[in-house]
């Protein structure tokens, strides 16, 4: 008797120590905001997890806002098999979006808000090569936003700015979010008697990208589903204004393990299709003037909903025309650390494969569809393993796109920097 009592209290403490590892762990891997569009949905995981709790002010149903969402949170509680409490986190009440899964190219155009040094350099002065920039404290990646008083919005402007006061330069620069005040002694170049403080500097960035979605609610779409960065410093460039436009792919080059592929193309016009207003980490979005040319919209899935298994990629390897590819979801990261690689994906359609070798460079942005809702979109690529990547949930890149301004204008003078930079090109 006494060891069928110790076995039953050896198994009652097993079971303990295993339901609070595992609702520690989730506990830790769960996040604390939800979308919800009734009070009964369960996380896609191992173990079931109920979001119990009323939301809205009915308790019977959701209220929902005029424009779709809800701006008030409510607190619902995390419950391991609808039972043992995990956490109480947050929830919105919102109509579930309807959007329209893109996976065309498109050209992305971006005027940076500041300049930013990619290289400090050195200056051929009266008393031989030395860099003022670097000696007074700049560094590469810093944005350049003012100089002796004047906003830098292009390369010139700092060449003209120094110009101004050639005893100090007053260098104001942004620096991992934080505004920065330094000062420079410029020197006098030997060169063309101009005096100088050695950087370099970038103020534009153009490539090609996926678009994800179109909104036919407010005209927003969403791409990339992550930050468009400096090829050389990997800062998140700050956006002054940039353009979507239209582009061919007229090719791809196939990925190896080690070495990323690529689509190939070129942009079709200098007429933008749309206006970019926000380059963030969980991509770039914007405004379109009319709703591109593809199938009608799906639900999108709140990210509870994801499940591990198959799905389809829409992405557009050989003109402009999108196709669906075979793809596994592998992996669900739910926590909140990272914005953008929520999901490993793996290529699993043959064609795909053939022509591309897996995920490659211009594909990022590619909409990902499971159960007929669009889920998210691809992000990276595993340069190991090219047919494995990384993917975002297409919640976390709607939630981003509500912050675009409706009807927002495309600026002349945007649309003219750039046909000066082709003509230049």
């Amino acid at each position: 008797m006494r060891k069928i009592i110790k076995s039953v209290t050896g198994l009652f403490l097993l079971i303990s120590v295993l339901l609070c590892a595992v609702i520690g762990y989730y506990y830790v891997h769960l996040p604390d905001k939800y979308y919800l569009s009734s009070p009964d949905n369960k996380l896609k995981t191992l173990f079931n997890i109920d979001i119990m709790g009323s939301i809205g002010n009915d308790e019977a149903a959701p209220v929902y806002a005029p424009t779709g969402i809800s701006r008030d949170e409510n607190d619902v509680d995390l419950r391991l098999l609808g039972i043992f409490p995990i956490k109480t986190v947050k929830a919105e009440a919102i109509e579930r979006p309807e959007l329209i899964p893109c996976g065309i190219p498109f050209g992305i155009k971006i005027i940076t808000g500041g300049a930013i040094v990619t290289e400090l350099g050195e200056v051929d002065g009266e008393n031989g090569y030395s860099s003022p920039a670097k000696d007074g404290g700049i560094r590469c990646g810093d944005i350049i936003i003012k100089v002796n008083g004047v906003d830098i919005t292009k390369n010139n402007d700092i060449s003209d700015a120094v110009q101004l006061d050639t005893e100090k330069s007053r260098i104001i620069h942004i620096r991992d979010g934080k505004t920065m005040e330094t000062d420079i002694i410029p020197i006098k170049s030997n060169k063309d008697s101009l005096f100088k403080i050695g950087m370099w500097v970038r103020d534009s960035s153009a490539g090609i990208g996926t678009m994800t979605f179109y909104n036919p609610a407010d005209g927003t779409f969403g791409g990339l589903g992550h930050a468009v960065c400096d090829i050389d410093t990997g800062q998140m460039l700050p956006l002054l204004s940039g353009e979507a436009v239209s582009v061919n792919i007229s090719g791809v080059t196939k990925g190896f393990s080690g070495a990323p592929g690529e689509l190939n193309g070129s942009f079709l016009s200098r007429v933008p299709i749309g206006v970019i207003g926000s380059n963030t980490e969980s991509g770039v979005f914007g405004v379109m003037e009319s709703p591109p040319a593809l199938d009608g919209a799906i639900p999108m899935a709140y990210k509870q909903e994801v499940e591990i298994g198959p799905a389809k990629i829409i992405s557009t390897i050989d003109g402009n025309t999108p196709k669906e590819f075979d793809v596994l979801i592998e992996k669900i990261d739910y926590s909140d650390k990272n914005k953008v690689k929520n999901m490993v994906v793996k290529i699993t359609d043959r064609e795909l494969l053939s022509k591309a070798g897996g995920i490659v460079q211009g594909m990022s942005g590619s909409p990902i569809v499971q159960n007929g809702r669009l889920v998210g979109a691809v992000t990276h690529v595993f340069v190991s393993e090219p047919t494995r990547g990384f993917a975002i949930f297409a919640e976390n890149m709607y939630r981003e796109s509500l912050e675009i301004v409706e009807n927002a204008p495309i600026a002349d003078d945007t649309i003219e920097y750039f046909e000066q930079y082709q003509d230049a090109a």
